[in-house]
């Protein structure tokens, strides 16, 4: 089957380590099911492998793809939740489970005709939403989910800081916040992406280190150094960071004073469960919220739509359909 491979590391040139080539299909182990892949989105975490950031050059070759929907060997709808884990090895959540890894970390992914994926792994795929909106979903949405949801605990009317407003958790945190009632406020260095944060649903959207009309409840924060020190100044006492990403840098000054003297929470947060992700599709089904789709490739030019991504040409998620 044709599938795209990630063959090598370039941190200059990651796109020269991806090659279209023919490889064997899958054999499904016990309890684990094969997938026919109708659609599959890209993700910066393929761009990382590539890249050779957090995943070691001896698990490569490997097929990318952590993202995806399809049909399973009894013909049932699916999408697949990334987080290959055992729940029970973390304390009843998956994401605790120090041997957790995302589909394509470990796994070959689904950049390719069939996946092959532990069976809990499998979730219905609701029929409002179409095979490449539900592909959108497993990284980045159920990320900015468990985001905003569980950790933040946000609830209708609280205030909500988005920083970084063009990065793919950031967006689905905007999106999703707007829609459990929130104020969203987010911030970018574009004013392209400022104008689209806007139409996704932000209420105010200002350049990074800009002062807020108010204090928040909660800050979804994914870039890191460069905004660290303002969502800590634009939150409430007794409010919550949640950290889920630090592109910009992974040591920022703490601030312990302001911390401890104002009662603020720091948490991270990686990934999300199983139920999470139920939940997550169960609010877009009935919310009519959906991710934004920039455009949609055939397999064979997952180069291109890797190209845009590195360009910053995206107003949304690539998706590739190998069929």
């Amino acid at each position: 089957m044709l599938a795209a491979v990630a063959v090598r590391q370039d941190p200059d040139d990651p796109l020269s380590g991806l090659e279209l080539r023919e490889v064997p299909g899958p054999v499904a182990p016990a309890d684990w099911a094969v997938v026919r892949v109708v659609a599959a989105a890209l993700n910066h975490h393929d761009l990382w492998t590539l890249r050779g950031v957090g995943h070691p050059a001896d698990r490569l070759p490997m097929v990318l793809g952590c993202d995806a929907a399809g049909i399973d060997e009894d013909g049932n709808e699916v999408v697949i939740h990334p987080v290959i884990g055992d729940p029970a090895a973390g304390g009843g959540d998956e994401t605790l489970d120090p041997g957790r890894a995302l589909l394509s970390e470990r796994h070959d992914g689904a950049f390719a005709e069939l996946v092959c994926v532990p069976r809990r792994n499998l979730v219905p795929k609701p029929a409002s939403l179409s095979f490449e909106e539900v592909a959108c979903l497993p990284v980045a949405w159920l990320t900015a989910y468990r985001m905003l949801f569980t950790q933040a605990r946000i609830r209708p009317g609280d205030r909500v800081l988005v920083q970084g407003a063009g990065g793919g958790v950031a967006t689905a945190a905007i999106a999703l916040a707007r829609g459990a009632g929130a104020t969203v406020y987010a911030t970018s260095r574009s004013a392209a992406k400022r104008a689209a944060a806007l139409e996704l649903g932000a209420h105010v959207v200002v350049p990074p280190g800009a002062r807020l009309p108010e204090r928040v409840d909660a800050v979804v924060e994914t870039v890191g150094e460069a905004t660290w020190a303002h969502s800590l100044k634009s939150l409430r006492p007794g409010g919550t960071i949640v950290v889920a990403g630090a592109t910009s840098g992974p040591d920022p000054a703490a601030d312990l004073n302001r911390v401890f003297y104002l009662q603020q929470r720091v948490l991270g947060s990686t990934g999300g469960t199983r139920d999470e992700f139920v939940r997550l599709l169960r609010f877009l089904d009935s919310s009519g919220i959906r991710p934004r789709i920039d455009r949609v490739l055939p397999l064979a030019r997952i180069h291109e739509g890797f190209r845009a991504m590195l360009d910053g040409e995206l107003t949304g998620k690539v998706v590739v359909r190998p069929g």
